[in-house]
């Protein structure tokens, strides 16, 4: 390889170990090398062999050089039960709106605990670029340090576009400037997924937008909001609403308001930085906001009550017994009466506060069934919180799979999501599609060994994660970044508890 490749490599590779919160003493443990060889390789001194690029990648969890697809693979040996316990890491969707609701602030922001996971990579770059310092200290601790001024024009928009996220920070960025661009929001792929109840919202703080060209054209004109009432009860419509009021010192009233997790999360981190919130936890928020803030701010994120519906399904799909630590009871509760409804066994300990001081925790205990859980006579769906979970409903369909009967799946906010449900049929679930937003699920099902790509969303493409961990034999689950996006060190978690996945990468 030339000097300048070298190089490159050699810079990538401090970057991701930085990212990993590893020294290179710790890179060099897990390659068998000495601490003075990575600092050769990551100041592009050493030349690498296809075999050393290779175990870089292993070690780092990341592709370091595509000569194929360049993607992370799995390959899983199912057929074994789960057993033992395990801690949920905090909340991906907290955390995306935390990282947005950050540029508020012009003091020193730090998130502890936060998730390490593509979607919020992706995020970081795109701060990154517009001037925000970022630096992981202390393995998961985030420290953002904003500049007075934020250079929108330089914003990174292959990773903007990479995330639905971009859409929240108009609530932040409305007040910097009075016009600028915002890249179209991507993420899954689940079908049309409309940004109008955004631009309803900020409509009422003198925002104006206009699509073009690949970007939003973002036009400001502040002026008090009032009260007045979200087109939807939608999670991020309601941050970015939010984000919006709290940069006006006038009181905002914003009914019709999503109450879900991530929606508290950003509200407690607000209230920290001075804004005064009243009615977190119900559908009318009372906004009193600041017209500058500059404050020196920790905060820790809640736990992610998604990652506990997907641990849950896991254990019932396999029927294992597994303690999950940390759980946010009130976000998975609905969720718990329809499994208890289905037969499932589980008991919880005392609540007890999250770090973030509000949300109550538990850790959860389930049983095995034994292969005794019945299908439920009414249909499963999503609504908003207190509702089943529109991201907890999709792990309703492995564990249908399970169970004697048949199941309707009713997903109605996403045109495509239930479509993909029907990739089960390739591990061997009986899966019938209705219509784009409705499937029958018969069971049980023996769960079989495949070798499948995952579909270009997240919650589905987990879910051929769990029924591999029960089929007989060994799978391969390629191109997990979709996974990635959501979960962290997921296959390492789920071999502390007993599952057999190597982790495979493409070079």
């Amino acid at each position: 390889m030339t000097t300048q490749t070298n190089e490159r490599i050699g810079d990538f590779v401090a970057r991701v170990r930085q990212e990993r919160g590893m020294t290179q003493a710790e890179l060099a443990s897990r390659l068998g090398t000495s601490q003075s060889a990575i600092n050769r390789i990551e100041k592009g001194k050493q030349n690498l062999s296809l075999e050393t690029l290779g175990r870089l990648s292993d070690a780092l969890d990341k592709p370091i050089v595509s000569l194929g697809s360049g993607s992370v693979n799995l390959r899983i040996e199912g057929g074994h039960r789960l057993n033992g316990s395990i801690k949920l890491k905090t909340s991906k969707n907290a955390a995306v709106g935390l990282l947005c609701a950050s540029l508020l602030n012009h003091g020193v922001t730090k998130f502890v605990n936060f998730p390490r996971i593509e979607e919020v990579f992706r995020i970081l770059e795109v701060l990154e670029s517009i001037g925000v310092q970022t630096k992981w200290t202390n393995g998961n601790d985030l420290e953002l340090r904003r500049p007075a001024e934020l250079r929108l024009d330089k914003m990174d928009k292959e990773a903007a576009r990479k995330t639905r996220t971009v859409i929240m920070m108009i609530g932040s960025l409305m007040h910097e400037l009075p016009e600028f661009k915002i890249p179209y929001a991507g993420g899954c792929k689940l079908g049309a997924r409309t940004v109008e109840p955004h631009l309803f919202a900020l409509q009422e703080f003198g925002v104006a937008i206009h699509a073009g060209n690949g970007n939003y054209q973002v036009n400001v004109t502040e002026k008090p909001a009032g009260r007045f009432a979200l087109y939807e009860m939608g999670d991020t419509v309601t941050e970015n609403a939010v984000m919006a009021a709290a940069g006006r010192p006038e009181e905002t009233i914003i009914e019709f308001a999503s109450a879900n997790y991530m929606v508290q999360d950003v509200c407690f981190f607000l209230q920290k930085l001075g804004v005064k919130i009243d009615g977190i936890g119900t559908s009318t928020l009372r906004i009193r906001g600041l017209k500058h803030i500059k404050k020196n701010v920790t905060y820790t994120p809640a736990e992610d009550p998604i990652e506990a519906m997907f641990f849950i399904s896991a254990a019932v799909v396999t029927d294992s017994e597994i303690t999950i630590e940390r759980v946010p009871l009130a976000f998975v509760t609905l969720e718990l009466l329809k499994l208890q409804k289905m037969g499932l066994k589980f008991d919880y300990g005392e609540r007890y506060p999250a770090a973030n001081g509000h949300t109550e925790l538990v850790d959860l205990h389930i049983y095995r069934h034994g292969g005794k859980l019945q299908a439920l006579t009414d249909k499963i769906h999503p609504l908003p919180y207190p509702g089943v979970n529109t991201d907890n409903l999709p792990y309703f369909v492995p564990i249908a799979a399970v169970t004697k009967g048949r199941t309707l799946i009713h997903d109605w906010i996403y045109e495509n999501r239930a479509i993909y449900y029907t990739e089960l049929t390739k591990i061997g679930a009986t899966i019938e599609l209705a219509d784009p937003h409705r499937v029958y699920i018969s069971g049980p099902t023996k769960f079989t060994r495949a070798d499948v790509f995952c579909p270009p969303a997240l919650r589905p493409a987990s879910l051929l994660l769990i029924g591999m961990l029960a089929a007989e034999g060994t799978s391969t689950l390629r191109n997990i970044y979709t996974i990635q996006r959501g979960y962290e060190d997921l296959a390492e978690r789920l071999n502390s508890l007993g599952a057999h996945i190597t982790i495979l990468h493409d070079i």
